[in-house]
């Protein structure tokens, strides 16, 4: 149902940053001052991924029609991602001659019609596929996942969503609500921690 294993329109891999991406210098933005000194560079600035979660909303409507559909966020990192995505397709939404009724829900999981799972960062996979299993014992007319970040690892079992905004290299990212010990949630970019935020937010 999920992921690549059904033949569904090919959205690619998102917006792929290589390996040897230098990322943005962190003096070229605006960030918390708490986090000064805490963070390597900018590997995605806010701009960016406001725009490229909006085209994900087009593919998803393009993708699934106007049909109502739940929208699963799966806590807490995903929430941001949740809520713009949400917003973009409710301004589709509202600017088609169509309705489309959209609920969002927190897995919680009970009988659902059509699905769209929100995810912050896809790893290995594993977590993604233990979630599908369950959802799918409900027997959804359809499930489809988006993630805001894929990551390049090796210990990938291959999973690949249905939407992908950007693949990233294997490196420990924060902001844009991806947290560090619950630190840099109220980061708006997504960076690249260094050794020293590391150590200074350790638990």
């Amino acid at each position: 149902m999920a992921g690549s294993s059904e033949e569904a329109p090919d959205y690619g891999r998102g917006v792929v940053i290589m390996d040897d991406w230098p990322g943005y210098d962190l003096n070229l933005f605006t960030y918390p001052q708490h986090y000064y000194g805490d963070l390597e560079y900018v590997l995605i600035p806010h701009g960016i991924i406001v725009d490229r979660t909006e085209r994900l909303a087009k593919d998803i409507m393009k993708d699934i029609g106007y049909c109502d559909i739940m929208i699963l966020c799966v806590l807490k990192g995903g929430y941001k991602f949740c809520v713009d995505l949400l917003e973009h397709l409710k301004n589709i939404s509202r600017n088609s001659d169509r309705f489309v009724s959209m609920k969002v829900d927190f897995i919680r999981l009970k009988s659902y019609k059509n699905v769209l799972i929100v995810e912050d960062v896809v790893g290995t996979g594993k977590t993604m596929r233990a979630l599908l299993s369950s959802i799918e014992k409900y027997k959804p007319n359809m499930i489809k996942v988006a993630s805001l970040l894929v990551k390049r690892t090796p210990r990938s079992d291959g999973f690949r969503p249905d939407y992908v905004g950007f693949e990233i290299p294997d490196l420990f990212v924060v902001g844009y609500a991806l947290d560090y010990n619950e630190y840099f949630r109220d980061l708006n970019h997504i960076c690249v921690i260094n050794e020293h935020g590391k150590e200074k937010y350790q638990v």
